[in-house]
């Protein structure tokens, strides 16, 4: 039986066409693990933005050949081919692969150029479906028409247990779309729509959200950022996860909430008890929401202060995150105590203290809730506990 690499270069010349040499490399890397025993839930990672490889990225015809190649390996479990170019040509044949190769659990096809025709050429092939657990199409404009279609498969598809559609130029009328869908849907575990398209200032899409989490008791992790979710649109939320029991994540990071909008989540955080992580990452805070506070978010000493001292009364706060704001005297020896003392662990957190003349000060580290969400390190463990904290803590689907 022919390798997977002679296989492709077999088929590159039988339609007379250049071999892609990154491809090759990557096939002839997975033909060796192959040799070595592995027969089952591999993953071939053929990202385009691979600095440690000579790279030529993967276009649509490319794409063809490989589709042929994996079409009949059933070992084959993962196929990620992110930062490429293989646009709607690509994404007719990654149809087509998730219809013939039913071992696939896991597809990430962020940023390739795919287009509304694309993403419903995709969604269209997941209505049959029953084995993808986790696709990404982060990245690619596929717009409202791309995000009907995905929102009209999630009503035929009971297997899809996470759909990430962020920076994906959705409109309004698909994420209401989702938030209708998803009040009946029982599979989907969890769903990024990050960065909409969205006009006015009425926070609709937050409203529709709201509803959804009323009624649906099945999702674990919620993805709104860039909503321009504002207090309104915040208090529609909280009043909704009073009634809801399933969600562990909640994304809200990069909006405008402010100081008013977190007397509702101080609220609702006393009778929750299910939420695990909130992400209010780059919003406006300030010093009276700090108790709840994270990233980047214009809080000063005080209220920094006043969030250490919440982990000494809180057993259950476990990850704090608190680079970007004001750091005085007073926070860089309180977060240095509660670090010394074994209370903050140091891969819980994105500062680690150090002292210059007596004075203790804080140094950023790179720890984070999602920070290997558009990239992956050169060197390292990519799905590494502390750098990639909400994943962690709340896994859902497959390769987080």
């Amino acid at each position: 039986m022919n390798t997977l690499e002679e296989q492709y270069c077999q088929l590159c010349s039988e339609n007379t066409r250049e071999t892609n040499p990154f491809i090759q490399n990557i096939l002839q890397k997975v033909d060796e693990e192959i040799q070595k025993g592995s027969k089952r839930g591999i993953t071939l990672n053929i990202a385009g933005n691979n600095h440690l490889v000579p790279v030529q990225r993967v276009t649509g015809e490319d794409f063809w050949l490989l589709s042929k190649v994996l079409k009949n390996q059933s070992y084959i479990s993962g196929l990620d081919v992110r930062y490429n170019v293989i646009s709607d040509i690509g994404a007719y044949y990654a149809a087509k692969l998730l219809q013939k190769q039913p071992s696939i659990t896991y597809l990430n096809l962020m940023f390739n150029d795919i287009g509304p025709e694309g993403g419903e050429l995709i969604a269209k092939a997941l209505h049959k479906n029953k084995t993808l657990k986790y696709l990404r199409m982060t990245g690619n404009k596929i717009e409202n028409t791309g995000g009907m279609g995905f929102a009209a498969m999630l009503q035929m598809n009971s297997s899809l247990e996470k759909l990430d559609l962020g920076d994906c130029d959705l409109g309004l009328q698909s994420v209401i779309a989702f938030s209708t869908v998803l009040t009946q849907n029982q599979a989907i575990k969890g769903i990024n729509l990050n960065r909409p398209i969205l006009y006015g200032e009425q926070e609709e899409s937050t409203v529709h959200m709201g509803h959804m989490l009323k009624e649906n008791h099945f999702l674990v992790e919620l993805h709104m950022c860039k909503h321009g979710i504002k207090n309104f649109g915040m208090q529609q939320l909280c009043n909704a996860l009073y009634l809801n029991s399933s969600l562990r994540y909640l994304d809200i990071s990069c909006n405008k909430v402010t100081r008013d909008g977190m007397v509702y989540l101080a609220d609702v955080l006393k009778s929750n008890t299910t939420l695990q992580v909130i992400d209010l990452s780059f919003n406006r805070i300030e010093n009276m929401g700090a108790k709840l506070s994270v990233v980047s978010n214009k809080i000063e000493g005080e209220g920094l202060v006043a969030l250490s001292q919440s982990m000494k009364t809180n057993p259950i706060l476990s990850h704090i995150y608190i680079w970007g704001n004001k750091f005085d005297d007073a926070t860089c020896v309180a977060y240095s105590r509660l670090m010394k003392s074994g209370r903050l662990k140091p891969n819980n957190t994105d500062v680690e203290p150090y002292v210059v003349d007596g004075c203790v000060y804080l140094a950023e580290v790179s720890n984070g809730l999602k920070r290997h969400y558009y990239w992956t390190p050169t060197y390292g463990d990519a799905y590494d506990p502390s750098s990639t904290a909400g994943f962690n803590l709340v896994p859902v689907g497959q390769h987080l």
